[in-house]
């Protein structure tokens, strides 16, 4: 495959005009403890997609009606589509495997120091996390590298895994849905922007919240080991992890707990103590909505929440729109809108199986630069940082404003990295004035009726944008400049609930670029995403019980990183020539899926038809033009079709050569 055969041509100046143009697209999904199936005619407040996959969970695992594998020893392979990542070895497929190396200068001299972590296995383990004591390795290392591997059949629902360094969370991940015969999965993440924690012993915590009982038998058997290394690749203009990182959390490590808020019914604030010799700073935050918020994107206006009551039932609200707020002593230092993860269980579960949804196992953080708040923060005095999630609120016709809260519940942690100058200086500066106007909001709904007079379909339209930018003189001990942190983001859903509360569609889409410079400081870094989502999706009770779900899923993600990211881009795989090559990294992937599921009223059997189609591509971003566009180069390409539990097509390249795997 020729270089740029996938290339993604990028405009920053026209990024949000562009992708709020034919946005369509996704759907997520998470477990709240434990739960009660909610039949027809019990009437309580829940997303269809909570409230029918509750049902389907609780059964025996569907058959299929075409030709899945035969219920056999051996476990199905599970896995998430994503490029390779680094290892002493070379580049590594996330599963575990090697991937050919475009030259030597990637490999090192030895496989590194590997450890056990963790063994474990998580049956009824709400409020049990597994809890060790890690002790650094007695050898030189500079990057880390995690295995997760995981067992499990029966039947279980799709679980949320979130690992802790005493109070700071370092990995995010939900597990996939078992079959009776059993599913296996790995998946390997670089954990060097937290080489400063590796440094030093830890309380290593990893909650897994599960229920085995007689209806979810499924145990998770888990092993968790890291490798340590000193990398051949020598990054080309990077500044290296940070010295420091702060954890913005719940802070009930030292107790052997979990340490992530949940939102609304907690306050998400930490007051902090920040060094005074800071030359950089970015926060990083991580949400999870959890029960009418885990299908947060398809939740109806708030003034419509009642609109199928009579039949149906109450709708999550708040609408389909979340904002992620950061303040710094309660003043709006960034924002984040996040992705809409779609976890296994999420919509219909023969939609995931064995390819799981884009970030299903590896739940991303988004970077907000927060140097500009320097003069601020390092003048010896505590801080206030603070966390919020937000939808909105609106009057059932035309107008639409920020909500001062949302339903239950949201999980979120958040964490400081930091930069620093030697020993006893400080940094000074002016802080600037942020400039973080009210989103502009265009809203209109429309509800019909039947003959009979009772509501049968809402429909509504929205549209939100926002630009935020701060700036600020910022003088360190080795130099002194302008410190800016820009957003500009769009948004997107035109929705519809329909059949009485049965039926939904969304068209859905986000878009945004941030930027952080540096002038005179020595950083700068860029980005620019789009999360389209087309989701379409009923349920249909027949009067003698039987239950029909079906749904069509389309979701693409398309995120381009220049400059200094605290998390790696992704090109170090592919080799020195490679960090020093490009600007940047741009991953770009779409998934396609339709599935359908049955059972009858009698609840004797219950079977499905799942099919997915993704393809992913990754590569490295060229020098922009004279006209501020650039292309990339292809580094790795991937392009898998699955049916019923089977993969019947899988394409991979890795530099332009396709690979037999």
């Amino acid at each position: 495959m020729s270089n740029g055969a996938h290339a993604l041509v990028t405009k920053w100046g026209l990024l949000i005009t562009a992708l709020l143009v034919g946005l369509s697209w996704a759907h997520p999904d998470a477990r709240y403890p434990p739960r009660r199936a909610v039949e027809k005619g019990v009437k309580v407040s829940r997303s269809p997609f909570a409230r029918f996959n509750d049902l389907v969970a609780g059964e025996p695992n569907a058959t299929s009606t075409s030709t899945a594998p035969a219920a056999t020893s051996t476990p199905l392979e599970c896995f998430q589509v994503a490029e390779p990542v680094f290892l002493p070895q070379g580049p590594a497929f996330r599963d575990g495997t090697y991937a050919p190396a475009a030259n030597q200068d990637s490999i090192g001299d030895d496989a590194g120091y590997t450890v056990v972590l963790m063994e474990h296995s998580f049956a009824n383990s709400y409020g049990a996390p597994f809890v060790g004591t890690y002790t650094p390795p007695d050898y030189d290392f500079d990057h880390v590298v995690i295995n997760f591997t995981t067992l499990v059949k029966g039947r279980q629902y799709d679980r949320t895994g979130v690992m802790y360094l005493g109070d700071t969370e370092v990995w995010r991940t939900t597990t996939a849905e078992p079959t009776s015969y059993g599913i296996r999965w790995v998946w390997l993440k670089d954990m060097t922007p937290y080489v400063s924690l590796w440094k030093q012993p830890q309380t290593l915590i990893f909650d897994l919240e599960s229920i085995v009982d007689s209806t979810y038998t499924g145990i998770l058997n888990t092993t968790l080991t890291a490798t340590f290394f000193k990398s051949p690749v020598a990054a080309a203009d990077s500044r290296g992890p940070a010295d420091l990182i702060i954890p913005i959390s719940e802070r009930t490590g030292s107790t052997g707990e979990p340490s992530q808020f949940t939102y609304p019914e907690q306050d998400a604030t930490n007051t902090v103590s920040f060094p005074q010799n800071v030359n950089r700073a970015v926060f990083t935050v991580d949400v999870k909505g959890q029960g009418n918020e885990e299908f947060w994107w398809s939740n109806v206006p708030q003034s419509a929440i009642y609109t199928f009551e009579a039949e149906y039932g109450e709708y999550p609200g708040y609408s389909p729109f979340r904002e992620v707020q950061v303040l710094i002593d309660d003043q709006l230092a960034g924002v984040f809108w996040p992705f809409p993860v779609i976890f296994t269980g999420g919509v219909v579960p023969q939609l995931h199986r064995p390819v799981v949804g884009i970030e299903a196992f590896d739940l991303e953080e988004h970077e907000i630069d927060i140097t500009p708040w320097l003069p601020l923060l390092c003048d010896g005095s505590d801080h206030t940082f603070t966390i919020k999630v937000v939808g909105l609120d609106d009057d059932g016709v035309s107008s639409a404003s920020l909500s001062a809260t949302t339903d239950s519940s949201w999980y979120i942690t958040g964490k400081v990295f930091l930069w620093l100058d030697d020993e006893g200086s400080v940094t000074t500066g002016t802080l600037g004035t942020a400039y973080a106007s009210e989103p502009s909001i265009a809203f209109s709904q429309t509800i019909t009726q039947n003959a009979t007079g009772a509501n049968q379909t809402l429909e509504y339209t929205l549209a939100v944008t926002r630009t935020l930018s701060v700036s600020s003189y910022v003088k360190t001990q080795n130099g002194e400049g302008t410190a800016t942190w820009t957003q500009s983001l769009s948004y997107s859903n035109n929705g519809g609930v329909y059949a009485a509360g049965y039926d939904n569609v969304n068209t859905f889409g986000i878009s945004g670029a941030d930027a952080a410079t540096g002038e005179g400081l020595g950083f700068t870094y860029s980005t620019s995403y789009s999360y389209p989502l087309y989701c379409a999706s009923s349920a249909a009770y027949s009067p003698e019980g039987n239950l029909t779900l079906r749904a069509d899923l389309n979701q693409r993600k398309v995120h381009e990183v220049r400059g200094d990211s605290v998390f790696p881009a992704g090109l170090e795989a592919f080799g020195a020539a490679a960090s020093a090559q490009y600007r940047g990294s741009v991953l770009s992937t779409s998934r396609n899926g339709t599935a359908s599921y049955f059972r009858p009223g009698d609840n004797s059997y219950s079977s499905g038809v799942g099919s997915s189609h993704q393809v992913f591509s990754f590569g490295g971003l060229n020098d922009g033009g004279e006209d501020g566009t650039s292309d990339s180069t292809e580094l790795y390409y991937r392009e898998v079709s699955a049916y019923n539990d089977t993969v019947t097509d899988n394409r991979v390249l890795v530099n332009g050569e396709v690979l037999g795997k």
